[in-house]
């Protein structure tokens, strides 16, 4: 595996999908996205504490994190996840120094060494996509102060299907760009044709319509897909070898939240003191 980061003009622009997002982000969605933060870590009170970023993209964890009272450290490697970071910062924090928004690397081992280490070190979807998985999670756990948390969310490796997506994701980032949201929809019909026969059996048609209202993670549904199908680089991990990875390196398991599907894991683990 590469040991640096896959050239941006190689990869999803994360950045210009979060851009749009932010047009239509709202009290409600940022209220959503802090009750599932705070649901999977267990805490709604980060007041004294170090929070640490690790891919920020919209910015929209980190706004969480420092509502609930964190001082926070945003870090992306693409440039407009970082203005997009830098956006929220200025609507809602504004001048604020307990907030650091900056471009870097998760796979840069000596800026990670620059920050020091924090209270709880953050990274949710995005270690997957640096190219280099393994190594962005062994610099992510360096980041984590004895009896602090590292919280993770990873793609769920389901074999033949992961390998799938590989290629699927790849040709999405190689398409001209008014191919890429067609491509998209195509992409994903299957899953979406699926999803919603399956509720029509149900007896329950109206979820499947609902779901397009919904947000997940402060994310509407579309911009999800777009993330989903054109989010390469890509690789995918089981729980297990992610627990047995951080234990070798003194972390404890906190919160598994394990998914049979395509999607994260999510994962909390304490270093041990």
């Amino acid at each position: 595996m590469s040991t640096s980061e896959v050239p941006l003009e190689e990869r999803f622009q994360f950045g210009e999908n979060w851009a749009r997002f932010l047009r239509v982000l709202n009290d409600d969605r940022i209220a959503g996205a802090e009750r599932s933060f705070v649901d999977v870590l267990g805490l709604d009170d980060l007041s004294g504490l170090d929070f640490l970023d690790i891919g920020s993209g919209s910015g929209l964890s980190s706004l969480v994190a420092r509502r609930l009272g964190a001082r926070v450290h945003s870090f992306d490697f693409d440039p407009n996840s970082v203005a997009c970071t830098q956006e929220l910062r200025r609507r809602y924090f504004p001048d604020d120094p307990q907030w650091t928004v900056e471009r870097g690397s998760a796979l840069d081992p000596e800026y990670g060494k620059s920050l020091g280490q924090f209270d709880i070190v953050y990274s949710w979807g995005v270690l997957h996509h640096t190219g280099d998985m393994w190594k962005g999670i062994e610099l992510a756990l360096d980041r984590v102060k004895p009896d602090g948390l590292f919280f993770v969310a990873l793609y769920n490796d389901r074999g033949w299907e992961s390998r799938m997506w590989w290629h699927l994701k790849r040709l999405y980032v190689a398409l001209p760009r008014p191919l890429q949201a067609p491509y998209a929809a195509l992409a994903i019909l299957p899953y979406e044709v699926r999803d919603a026969l399956g509720k029509l059996v149900r007896g329950r048609p109206l979820d499947y319509v609902r779901s397009w209202k919904s947000v997940d993670r402060g994310m509407n549904r579309w911009r999800d897909i777009i993330d989903w199908v054109g989010g390469y680089p890509y690789e995918a991990v089981s729980v297990e070898s992610v627990t047995r990875f951080a234990g070798e390196r003194g972390f404890t398991p906190v919160v598994v939240r394990e998914t049979r599907g395509l999607g994260c894991h999510e994962m909390v683990y304490r270093k041990n003191g």
